[in-house]
C-alpha cells in the first residue's frame, strides 16, 4: 500500500507563489508515475500536472507556464512549484501515484493511490 502525504498549502495573495510537497512511503518510488490534481469548491477534481518515471511531464492548459512539477527520487518526494497564482487556483490539491501509466497522464482513473490533500487559497 502506497501512502502519500501532501504539505505546503496555505493562503497567498494573487501573484504569489507556493510550493507543494508530497512524500511517498514507497521505497521504489522512482518506478511510480505521479501527479497533482485539484478540486475547487463546487467543481469536479481535475488534473493539474503529471510526471512519468522517465521524466516526461504534462500540464493542464490553465496552469502551463505558471506551475512546475518535479520529483526527487532520493527523497521520495513530489513537488509542485506554483507561481503567478490566481484566485481561480484556489482548491484542495491532491497528490496521486501509480506504477502502471505509460505516459504522464492527467486522468484520475489512471491513479490508484491518493493523498488526503492540502488546501491552497489565493486571494485577490
Amino acid at each position: 500500500q502506497v501512502q502519500l502525504v501532501e504539505s505546503g498549502g496555505g493562503s497567498v495573495q494573487a501573484g504569489g507563489s507556493l510550493r507543494l510537497s508530497c512524500a511517498s512511503s514507497v521505497y521504489s518510488s522512482s518506478r511510480y508515475s505521479m501527479a497533482w490534481f485539484r478540486r475547487a469548491p463546487g467543481k469536479e477534481r481535475e488534473g493539474v500536472a503529471a510526471i512519468h518515471t522517465d521524466g516526461r511531464s504534462s500540464y493542464a492548459d490553465a496552469v502551463r507556464g505558471r506551475f512546475t512539477i518535479s520529483k526527487d527520487n532520493a527523497k521520495k518526494t513530489l513537488y509542485l512549484q506554483m507561481d503567478s497564482l490566481k484566485p481561480e487556483d484556489t482548491a484542495m490539491y491532491y497528490c496521486a501515484s501509480d506504477k502502471f501509466p505509460t505516459i504522464p497522464t492527467l486522468r484520475e482513473v489512471d491513479y490508484a493511490f491518493w493523498g488526503q490533500g492540502t488546501q491552497v487559497t489565493v486571494s485577490s
